[in-house]
């Protein structure tokens, strides 16, 4: 082929970010955490298989093309120790740097038993070649599905760059009652009807046993549930989970630091401060006569119900409703629940903080931007971001920052960390209080209108390191749950405004093919980003027992 002809299939290379291995600031090994336990050994026992998280990859495949920032994606194989078997290669995106794990396994008996956990393949179906696709790539490419022997699943593909089959020997099969069902997850990269996901447990929560196994799924079309599965925890899930000495060593490691914005005028506090200084507890029925609210809420209703009949809220008289409207930040301090995920391979602490009040919501259509009037403030707003860190090793793989009713998980990769240390910095949006990894404006909306999140640095800056460990359920009774956090009933009354009123307001400034699109979008918001009711309490919201998303 001549150079002209070349050309088409193969550009030159240039550096990608892929090309450079993230690690964290400061490096951490299993060595960094207090003993005890099972946490950070580096194995995990599922039950009848041990498994490991390997980070350490050698090069399949690349391509230059297409995914995000059209940067193409990289196949690699893990680097196996010894007595381990693959059971299936990693991939990502190129417009990264090179963070992520498999897991490798090892049967605790043998292969020579009657039904040992681990078998090779049959045979392999040819899934994916490149062949006819027009890409800049290293080489071609054959991406393989193990055929599993009756009994078992395959957890990954096996990618080679010539088109015999892989040896049998290549990856294993898992026993089928080892194995969970799996779904699609983020996408890696796409060509037309064909796509590569890297795949997560379909069941997730502190009690749900599916494990992250860190491969990938080709699909044509929308095929779902993927051809792979994941591995289930046949074990005791928080086997492996950090102990209180060891949960104080991640935090004292890992607890980020909060900007706020610097027109920020509703600060965090300590729930302990709200109720001090004069929050209120209403009952239905007798709103004339509200309760002061007693230290550590042990006077707040504890039956788990939220039927409308109780409510918080601010102090009587307006110069003290204004004054514990705007917060304290000297007071404020973060609360602290540390929960067992994927199968209890990884511990998340979720770290939640407390505002008085959040204020009105900003938006933006096209070049104007103003204050939404009344939309948006509500009494008592909880927000939180969580760590996700692994029980192999200790380290800190992802970062969840809650925005709203939504969120996003961030790879460590991609957030920033204080000078000198492991610890992620995130933005506190102005009036909102939603949490972005990077300062600027996130637009809640499309076509440039929307609801306007605002982030930026300052010198308001909340410690996270100031921290109350209120629940880590799998520890029992090592962890007293304060009495405000099995409240269930609203943080804040129902405030009443009309919507519609307040649109009027506002629209009477923008132009007349503006207004349509600003309403839906505001109206499409749920209630407690509009304001109309106070927000549930920490133990109410979804992720307590479940996955952030």
């Amino acid at each position: 082929m001549d150079n002209c002809c070349a050309g088409n299939f193969f550009k030159k290379k240039q550096s990608l970010p892929i090309d450079t291995t993230f690690k964290l600031p400061v490096p951490v090994s299993n060595s960094s955490w207090p003993p005890g336990g099972d946490f950070a050994t580096g194995i995990i026992d599922l039950g009848g298989l041990q498994v490991s998280q390997i980070s350490a990859f050698n090069k399949v495949w690349t391509t230059h093309d297409g995914g995000p920032d059209n940067q193409g994606f990289t196949v690699f194989e893990p680097s196996i120790p010894q007595g381990f078997f693959m059971l299936g290669c990693y991939s990502q995106p190129n417009n990264k740097p090179l963070f992520g794990w498999v897991l490798v396994a090892k049967d605790v008996c043998c292969e020579n038993t009657r039904n040992p956990a681990l078998k090779q393949p049959v045979d392999f179906t040819l899934v994916w070649n490149n062949a006819s696709m027009k890409i800049s790539q290293d080489d071609p490419v054959y991406v393989w599905l193990p055929t599993p022997p009756d009994g078992y699943k395959a957890l990954g593909h096996v990618v080679t760059t010539t088109p015999e089959k892989p040896s049998l020997d290549k990856i294993r099969c898992v026993r089928s009652d080892l194995t969970d069902q799996c779904e699609t997850n983020s996408l890696i990269w796409e060509s037309g009807s064909f796509s590569i996901y890297d795949v997560r447990p379909s069941n997730r929560g502190i009690e749900a046993p599916g494990v992250r196994v860190g491969t990938f799924v080709v699909q044509n079309g929308s095929a779902n549930p993927p051809s792979i599965s994941c591995l289930k925890n046949t074990n005791t899930l928080p086997k492996y989970m950090p102990n209180l000495q060891q949960i104080n060593a991640l935090l004292k490691v890992y607890s980020p630091n909060m900007y706020l914005h610097p027109s920020e005028e509703y600060m965090p506090s300590s729930v302990d401060w709200f109720f001090s200084n004069g929050a209120l507890l209403y009952k239905k029925g007798q709103e004339s006569n509200p309760v002061p609210i007693a230290p550590n809420g042990t006077n707040l209703p504890q039956d788990h119900n939220n039927d409308g009949a109780y409510w918080l809220d601010l102090p009587a008289g307006a110069a003290n409703k204004e004054r514990v409207k705007k917060g304290n930040l000297q007071s404020a301090k973060s609360y602290v629940h540390v929960k067992p995920m994927l199968g209890g391979t990884f511990s998340d602490i979720a770290i939640w903080v407390f505002y008085p009040f959040n204020g009105p919501s900003r938006a933006k259509v096209k070049l104007i931007s103003f204050q939404l009037g009344k939309i948006g403030e509500h009494v008592g707003d909880w927000e939180h971001v969580t760590l996700r860190v692994s029980n192999f090793s200790g380290e800190l793989w992802q970062v969840y920052f809650s925005q709203h009713s939504k969120g996003t998980w961030v790879d460590s990769s991609q957030i920033e960390f204080q000078s000198g240390g492991n610890k992620p910095l995130f933005y506190s949006s102005l009036h909102g209080h939603a949490s972005y990894p990077h300062a600027g404006l996130s637009l809640q909306g499309e076509d440039n209108i929307g609801l306007r999140n605002d982030t930026d640095k300052s010198n308001n800056v909340m410690d996270m390191g100031a921290f109350e460990l209120v629940s880590a359920e799998y520890l029992g009774s090592a962890v007293i749950q304060p009495p405000w956090l099995n409240y269930f009933r609203e943080w804040g009354p129902k405030i009443d405004y009309n919507i519609d009123v307040e649109l009027k307001k506002i629209e009477k400034f923008l132009p007349k093919n503006l207004k349509s699109a600003l309403e839906k979008i505001l109206k499409s918001l749920p209630n407690e980003v509009l304001g109309e009711e106070g927000p549930t309490g920490p133990m109410v919201k979804n992720n307590w027992n479940g996955d952030e998303v």
